[in-house]
């Protein structure tokens, strides 16, 4: 679907994520066909850029991140950015999404993508009712959408005094990624799936996304997160509700997202006792974080859904930085037969189905054959389902870049809603209030003492296995 007629305001333009993501992805749209017939890009941040510093500094933000490079339908691409220095008085701005529009014709939309700090947001947004330019726009928010349910509904009010909800795009580039769609496709497209879908079939669900990096240079930001509102809230909870939700009436983005917000509402407050958090051993010598710090590197718990489908179904979700192996994991572990004609099975965990939510990523199924020969013996099977190898991929959109193009269509149906977002503040509060201490792991490990815990009988389901 081709978007409307489009000024693109991107704030924080020469910001990481803008560098990495959103420049690259841009012109993966424009060669993709998604773009706007006509559109210009006009870009916003402190430093001081002219016209052609801000192209240059988005070519080579294609050349060293971009799928596709700067090739020959780069100039075409060039003719639509322009630059505005944020450190100049916001008229500067306003007069160059006018000079922009003027260039297109007739009333373009706009849209404002939010590449900043969650702090900056309020101050943009009245900047942009001051200015006018939030007439005809939408508007996309980068997370965490708030740090706690009194932030959140502060920054819900300010944003809702100016847009309407449906204006507002809270991006989550986890609910953009092809393999965590396929959660609803595979779900609800196939009735073998759906049919046992629920707690008589179900004994656990679990969410877990290691991550082998540091903190980087990120300690500014994350000391004021931590894990559990940097993945947590914003990304694993996003899955749980995809993984939870009631059959929608329909795919349109209401029905969708009206059956998350719904998950959201059953969920049970999340306890003290029912989390573990760590932290990774030479956390506090990182540069920027403080020598006494209590900001957890690393989350593992147990969420309980309080409705007719999941009640009794444990959701263990795990993230955390510095940890053994990277990976995305969904798993569904369904219950064992009521009776056991084989014995013991050697440890193998059968009864699985798992999915890789990262890029490329695909669904997995583990059960028990027999092994070939006289004996009745059981070996460990596999029924896999890989992306790259049962489609083209030429039609495949990066996250980041899937959701800017719905945000151009006005499709809400792989975005969060404010009372959805307060829902999940709501139910964390108990824990933000009276967390655990933190336990120190370390590094290369698979996280704290307490972890395998807490997830007893059951196991985590490592990447490696996936």
């Amino acid at each position: 679907m081709t978007p409307e007629d489009h000024v693109i305001v991107l704030f924080g333009a020469t910001g990481d994520l803008a560098r990495r993501k959103l420049l690259p992805g841009l012109f993966r749209l424009g060669q993709a066909g998604l773009l706007p017939e006509r559109y210009r890009i006009v870009g916003t941040s402190r430093l001081a850029l002219d016209d052609d510093g801000f192209r240059a500094f988005a070519r080579d933000a294609v050349a060293e991140f971009g799928e596709l490079p700067p090739n020959g339908a780069w100039d075409a691409f060039a003719r639509n950015l322009t630059y505005s220095d944020a450190s100049e008085e916001a008229p500067a701005l306003a007069a160059a999404v006018e000079r922009a529009e003027l260039a297109l014709g007739g009333e373009p939309r706009r849209l404002h993508y939010l590449s900043v700090p969650p702090a900056a947001a309020p101050g943009i947004v009245e900047t942009l009712r001051r200015t006018g330019l939030a007439a005809r726009s939408r508007m996309i928010m980068e997370k965490p959408f708030g740090t706690d349910l009194g932030t959140a509904r502060a920054l819900n009010e300010t944003v809702h005094a100016v847009f309407d909800e449906a204006q507002v795009f809270r991006i989550d580039h986890f609910l953009g990624k092809e393999a965590v769609q396929n959660i609803l496709a595979s779900r609800f497209a196939n009735g073998v799936f759906e049919s046992i879908w629920n707690r008589d079939h179900i004994a656990h669900v679990q969410i877990d996304v290691p991550e082998t990096l540091s903190i980087g240079t990120r300690a500014e930001f994350y000391e004021s997160t931590g894990a559990y509102r940097d993945m947590i809230v914003t990304h694993l909870f996003q899955v749980l509700g995809f993984v939870a939700m009631e059959p929608p009436t329909s795919f349109s983005a209401k029905a969708l997202v009206d059956e998350t917000v719904k998950v959201f509402d059953s969920m049970a407050p999340v306890r003290r006792e029912d989390v573990v958090r760590g932290q990774y051993a030479g956390y506090r010598d990182e540069p920027g974080v403080a020598p006494d710090s209590d900001t957890e590197t690393f989350v593992a718990m147990r969420v309980a859904v309080e409705n007719w489908r999941w009640a009794g179904v444990p959701f263990y979700l795990r993230t955390g930085k510095r940890l053994a192996q990277a990976g995305r994991l969904l798993t569904i572990t369904f219950r064992e037969p009521p009776r056991r004609l084989f014995g013991a099975t050697g440890g193998f965990t059968s009864n699985q189905l798992v999915y890789d939510l990262s890029d490329g990523g695909g669904i997995s199924a583990s059960f028990l054959a027999k092994v070939p020969g006289p004996a009745m013996e059981l070996g460990a099977a596999r029924f896999r389902f890989d992306y790259e190898d049962s489609f083209h991929a030429t039609a495949d959109l990066e996250a980041y870049q899937r959701l800017i193009h719905d945000a151009l269509i006005g499709d809400h149906t792989l975005f969060t809603r404010a009372d959805g977002i307060e829902r999940l503040w709501d139910v964390s509060a108990p824990l933000l209030s009276d967390p655990p201490p933190v336990r120190v792991y370390e590094p290369g490990s698979w996280g704290p003492a307490g972890t395998d815990e807490l997830i007893a009988p059951g196991r985590w389901q490592l990447p490696e296995a996936a």
